[in-house]
């Protein structure tokens, strides 16, 4: 029931992967890219957050940015750095994170199954960076970083996957951020990708597990596209990579607010939650908090009375919404109050207490991690999850592959 489709992808020469490959443009701002690329004329952040080879002072989102990024697209494709492959195409790319692997398939999902619902979203998307997605495909006339999706898994699709990995040599093999592996083979097999295509055309429902205003922009390219009549069947598809849900992880997303705490704060959560010191920094299970203030950690256990069987009112980071921040701090929208941050699982408890020791934060809050069926349950009832709620680690790194839109 989805429609997917082989491409013929940009990626990169084979001795030059690890140096190609970089973190994905909005996990990390500018200067950092600048920081990583340094000294590494082959990094796709070059591409990806082509701002790092103008002056500091421009904006990111300035036109000569975008026109950067599609110059060194094209030298890259000129310097042999990059190569389109001759034929279309899927491609197996697996992560090895602390001795867990997930392999996804590289491949073009459609823009009209997502229009229909049948790639499915669980988060909202802001205007102001679908905005620079669209300019950057459009000034490369590409997809130029993957869109991380998610099936609910069917054996035979793993079961082929896994037996092309076990009979063939991985194209791509080495370690990057985080000491993680990423291998990529390359299923050049026609009979093997007309399979693939067919057992997905049985699958339900795709879900969108990262990469929102990714898949937002790459769908409005291309009915702009079509509007225009200058659209063609690359362009009426984007690129993605799709993985099994039962071989994900999703880490925690854990808050830290800088607002006044008064003297009653404790009373006030106690209609809310039972609360015990501690020296635990993660909840053992759903349902529980961990909170740092005042050089102290506390363990905030819902109570039955706060708990909700609604798939988004019983995530752990509604609970905190609805009792707390909403109620106590005042913070009705997190997406723009500037008195609330976000803080990524993979930089550990240890990043909340050092930013709230330093001051500049006032407490901290440590979550359990939202689980994958929470997320399916969410996107299967047409609901939305408040923002970040899930952070998905290993991260797919971008420059591996690049979807060709051809309408230049």
């Amino acid at each position: 029931m989805v429609d997917i489709r082989p491409f013929k992808a940009i990626r990169p020469a084979e001795n030059l992967s690890a140096k190609v490959a970089a973190l994905p443009y909005d996990v990390i701002n500018s200067e950092e890219a600048r920081v990583m690329a340094l000294g590494n004329p082959y990094s796709y952040f070059h591409i990806d957050r082509a701002e790092i080879d103008l002056p500091p002072k421009l904006s990111p989102y300035d036109p000569a940015v975008y026109q950067k990024a599609a110059t060194s697209l094209a030298d890259f494709l000129k310097k042999g750095w990059l190569k389109k492959d001759d034929a279309p195409y899927f491609y197996l790319y697996q992560l090895t994170m602390n001795g867990r692997s997930q392999t996804g398939l590289a491949l073009c999902a459609s823009i009209d199954d997502y229009v229909a619902g049948k790639i499915k979203k669980h988060e909202f998307t802001r205007p102001e960076k679908e905005v620079d997605r669209i300019n950057h495909i459009k000034a490369c006339d590409a997809n130029t970083s993957p869109i991380f999706l998610a099936y609910r898994h069917e054996d035979e699709i793993q079961k082929i996957m896994k037996a092309w990995q076990e009979n063939h040599e991985p194209t791509y093999n080495f370690d990057s951020y985080h000491d993680v592996n990423h291998k990529v083979w390359v299923i050049d097999d026609t009979d093997k990708v007309a399979t693939l295509t067919k057992l997905f055309a049985a699958v339900p429902a795709l879900y969108i597990a990262d990469g929102h205003h990714r898949t937002e922009s790459a769908v409005k390219v291309g009915l702009e596209k079509r509007v225009q009549k200058n659209s063609n069947p690359e362009s009426d598809h984007f690129l993605a990579i799709v993985f099994p849900e039962n071989e994900l992880a999703i880490w925690e997303y854990n808050r830290v607010v800088n607002v006044p705490v008064t003297d009653t704060f404790l009373d006030q959560l106690k209609s809310s939650f039972t609360i015990e010191k501690t020296t635990k920094t993660k909840p053992d299970a759903p349902g529980q908090i961990q909170m740092y203030l005042a050089r102290q950690w506390y363990t905030l256990s819902a109570k039955e009375t706060i708990k909700n069987t609604d798939p988004v009112k019983r995530l752990d980071v509604s609970l905190l919404q609805d009792n707390v921040f909403a109620p106590i701090f005042g913070i009705k929208d997190v997406r723009v109050d500037k008195r609330i941050d976000f803080i990524g699982g993979i930089r550990g408890p240890e990043e909340l207490v050092k930013l709230v020791d330093s001051g500049a934060w006032q407490v901290a809050f440590s979550l359990y991690p939202t689980a994958m069926t929470d997320l399916l349950d969410v996107a299967d009832a047409g609901k939305i999850m408040p923002p970040k709620s899930t952070w998905f680690e290993p991260k797919l790194l971008s420059g591996l592959f690049v979807h060709d839109l051809e309408t230049k």
